[in-house]
């Protein structure tokens, strides 16, 4: 079939998906836009701090006060996010989908958002009581990269996390799977498969790189210790942002030079091939990506010697942040239980092994 033809029907499937989610014309076309707008930009860190909308909630930072003032107003939980002063995704996530008007007055309606300082020293509450630092919450709760964002229902659980940058169609996708409740009965990958045609759309190449491995994929280092670390990239075929990941960062010499100390392997996340994963189990390039619960395409996993996963991208990556990724999992730090937030404060000289 052309390719004229064929582009036709992810654009299909996302005008359909916004229909499931109620969205009008008009928003569509404005996610359609900064959907493809928002994957190519300059991820150095910025020269100006960024800025948070001013309806973000004013928090002492005790998380249970703020979870009984978002219920008080009859809202569905809370949204705290985790970010830093210079992180272009951040500004990403100000800029674009939080000036958004459908975004912004369903994110006011169904939740309050509080923002935390992944360096900041401003003492944090957490629903258990205890109280840390917000370094020291960031850490507690994994958050490598940002912006992360944890949703928090009611009952103060957390029943979703956005690692990383989303677009905007994606991001209100995970607005309304956590107020409207569907976490309660389907993980968010399944209720993205069930609202929209496009995402196991499984019809196009994927992009190939001569690094990468080929088939079978026999990943077991459960009992074999292997000696490079493993890097599994996730995609899908009509996958715009594997495009822009293989036309840029995948297409840059620093990378390149990199990826020679890891073992590469690349998966159909829709993929029937049978594959061995690193903890030694049989199953298909699907059932895999399930079990992982992945629900973005590209992914790329990260599995030490032995087999353990070290960390994974699951968002929007461009260049400068997956140069820090490859040359912080290069430098080994990890086996030391080192997280990259540390090592990059450990880098930076505001910190010490």
């Amino acid at each position: 079939m052309p390719a004229r033809f064929t582009s036709v029907y992810p654009l299909l499937g996302l005008l359909l998906c916004l229909v499931f989610f109620g969205a009008g014309a008009e928003e569509f076309d404005e996610d359609f836009d900064a959907d493809f707008d928002t994957l190519s930009f300059d991820d150095a860190p910025l020269q100006e701090a960024v800025r948070h909308p001013s309806w973000f909630r004013l928090s002492f930072l005790d998380l249970r006060d703020d979870l009984n003032e978002a219920i008080r107003f009859d809202k569905r939980g809370l949204i705290v996010v985790f970010g830093q002063d210079y992180c272009p995704y951040c500004q990403k996530l100000m800029e674009v989908n939080f000036t958004k008007r459908d975004i912004v007055r369903y994110t006011r309606k169904h939740f309050d958002v509080v923002a935390i300082n992944i360096h900041g020293d401003k003492t944090v509450t957490d629903f258990s009581g205890l109280e840390l630092t917000e370094k020291e919450f960031a850490e507690l709760e994994g958050t490598n990269f940002t912006p992360t964002l944890i949703f928090y229902n009611r009952s103060g659980e957390e029943v979703l996390r956005l690692r990383g940058y989303y677009p905007p169609y994606k991001f209100h996708a995970a607005l309304e799977y956590v107020a409207d409740g569907h976490y309660r009965n389907e993980a968010f990958r399944d209720y993205l498969e069930r609202a929209d045609p496009t995402f196991a759309f499984e019809q196009g190449e994927l992009n190939e790189e001569p690094f990468f491995s080929s088939p079978p994929h026999a990943l077991d280092r459960s009992k074999l210790p292997a000696q490079r670390p493993l890097a599994v990239f996730f995609e899908q075929g009509n996958c715009h942002a594997c495009d822009v990941l293989h036309s840029g960062p995948l297409k840059n010499p620093e990378i390149l030079k990199r990826l020679e100390g890891f073992e590469t392997v690349q998966l159909d996340l829709w993929g029937k091939t049978p594959v061995i994963t690193p903890g030694g189990e049989r199953m298909s390039e699907r059932e895999w990506g399930e079990r992982l619960g992945l629900f973005y395409t590209p992914t790329i996993i990260f599995y030490d010697e032995q087999g353990k996963e070290i960390l994974r991208v699951d968002s929007v990556i461009r260049f400068f942040r997956l140069k820090r990724v490859l040359d912080y999992i290069s430098s080994g730090v990890y086996r030391k239980g080192i997280t990259i937030q540390r090592w990059r404060r450990i880098e930076a000289g505001n910190d010490s092994l």
